[in-house]
């Protein structure tokens, strides 16, 4: 294959197994990542360390939002790819600290589109996320609705980076997908999730916040899962959709080499349940502290993942009893928890 691929955040959850998984497969893989502290930086770097140890990747510790080193390092790599995975994350975490939703995900999306402008590449992929779908109601969340609701900052930025891509496709004919990911859980999963929030307090004895008092359900989709549908999707470029009617635009294609897909589990999981698997997993009962809704957050997810499927052929198969097995065998290693 000997094609180059660029994975930003790569030292993050998704990037690193993305990375490792195509330089395993023969791509030449770059990573950058700006190893900001928003959850433990020794989880980053433990990651990096498995990328650097084997197969065929390279790592530069580089910020999106410094836009002379990304028109750079485009100009010195010459991508053939571009997986953008990089952005600043969490729901609650936007109510804290909203400027950095502004800088990360949008000035530094901005960025990466001009280095795909100016050093043209075969395609881009983006990373989106359920909460793009804001105040929908209709269930599952479909790529052909309307999304233009958010109620979190994290879910407006999301949502510019939706349409500044598809502006960038249509000016510069760039061939562009989007991929909304769904709760995505597994080994070295983001300490600021539900799978690694509630194991660690489980085994430490410590309570569990358990919001809109557990009437909450997750469409939990297994790393593995996500890193399959991306690697079909990669190479699944778009092309103008022929058919597609301005008088009653789709969401999900365009007049523009551009396409948006759902990846989720579809099948939608109930808080307390997901906590009474891990309770099993685990082998110990958890103390909950039911709490109500926190703003910006919705009761359900659930992805339609026809469009995906039809496309690429893809569809999860990891059920949330074997995911987070893995997850829980992974953390009790990772931490020495015997």
């Amino acid at each position: 294959m000997n094609k180059k691929i660029l994975v930003t955040g790569s030292a993050g959850f998704i990037g690193f197994h993305l990375s490792k998984k195509l330089f395993e497969t023969g791509w030449k893989v770059i990573g950058i990542d700006n190893m900001n502290n928003y959850y433990d930086i020794n989880l980053k770097k433990d990651r990096l360390k498995i990328l650097k140890a084997d197969g065929d990747f390279r790592f530069y510790k580089l910020d999106l939002k410094n836009r002379e080193k990304i028109q750079e390092l485009f100009r010195k790599e010459k991508f053939d790819y571009v997986v953008n995975l990089a952005a600043q994350a969490g729901v609650r975490y936007s109510l804290i600290n909203p400027y950095s939703y502004i800088d990360s995900n949008i000035s530094g999306f901005l960025n990466i589109l001009e280095g795909c402008r100016n050093f043209p590449v075969k395609h881009l992929i983006y990373a989106s996320s359920s909460s793009v779908y804001g105040g929908n109601k209709k269930m599952p969340f479909s790529v052909h609705d309307n999304v233009d609701h958010p109620v979190s900052l994290f879910s407006a930025s999301i949502l510019i980076i939706v349409l500044i891509s598809h502006t960038y496709s249509s000016l510069f004919k760039i061939p562009v997908t989007g991929l909304i990911f769904f709760t995505v859980y597994g080994p070295l999963g983001r300490p600021d999730m539900a799978a690694f929030l509630f194991t660690k307090a489980i085994l430490e004895g410590k309570k569990i916040d358990v919001f809109n008092n557990g009437e909450m359900k997750r469409d939990f989709t297994y790393i593995d899962d996500i890193v399959e549908g991306i690697r079909r999707v990669i190479i699944s470029i778009p092309e103008p959709d022929k058919n597609w009617d301005g008088k009653n635009p789709d969401n999900s294609s365009s007049f523009a080499p551009y396409r948006l897909f759902n990846i989720g589990n579809n099948n939608p999981v109930e808080l307390l349940r997901f906590i009474e698997i891990l309770e099993e997993k685990i082998g110990k009962k958890a103390k909950k502290n039911f709490l109500p809704m926190q703003p910006g957050d919705v009761p359900e997810t659930y992805a339609d993942i026809e469009a995906l499927t039809l496309a690429t052929g893809f569809k999860p198969t990891t059920n949330i009893e074997v995911g987070l097995d893995k997850f829980v065998q992974w953390f009790k290693e990772y931490y020495k928890i015997k």
